[in-house]
């Protein structure tokens, strides 16, 4: 997935300024696409530029509101029903755990418990959001559920590991 598509899935519900998409993305994408305030704006210049949104409202200070437009529809359709998705391989953190047995058994313990609270902490804040979906019948809703379901089972299953892992250490 890329930014370009994330905004593209956000403003075909509706048009936003980058302000608004902002406070989406971190009540909703966050959890699997983070993006900063900067990428945003700028991938919202380069949408403008290749005519997939269009700045239909400014307002003080810069606001600008932006719109999908058909092409930018047609490109998100595109994505979704035509492009493969990518299936990253790499993580940083196993390859660590490859590697623990080179530092001492607290050290690797230290390292995993490090992940179960990450683990902890990303499960705390998925049930924190959780009420923002929970309820609603809008698109983002819908399926924003099915994206913060998996990501509630993925950080316990990541939780449930780590803390497995440290007790497999001697």
């Amino acid at each position: 997935m890329s930014l370009r598509h994330a905004v593209l899935g956000l403003l075909s519900e509706g048009s936003a300024s980058g302000y608004d998409l902002m406070k989406l993305f971190d009540l909703s994408l966050a959890n699997v696409w983070p993006a900063t305030q900067s990428q945003l704006y700028s991938e919202l210049g380069k949408l403008a530029e290749a005519g997939l949104v269009d700045v239909t409202a400014e307002g003080p200070r810069g606001r600008k509101e932006y719109t999908i437009t058909e092409k930018g529809l047609a490109e998100l359709r595109h994505w979704l029903t035509e492009v493969p998705p990518a299936r990253v391989l790499r993580s940083d953190m196993l390859l660590r755990v490859f590697f623990l047995g080179r530092v001492s058994p607290e050290e690797a313990k230290a390292y995993l418990s490090g992940q179960a609270e990450l683990a902890r902490k990303q499960l705390e804040h998925i049930e924190s959001i959780r009420g923002l979906v929970e309820n609603g019948t809008d698109n983002l809703s819908v399926y924003g559920r099915l994206v913060l379901e998996y990501g509630h089972r993925l950080a316990r299953s990541q939780q449930e590991w780590a803390e497995w892992a440290q007790k497999q250490i001697g």
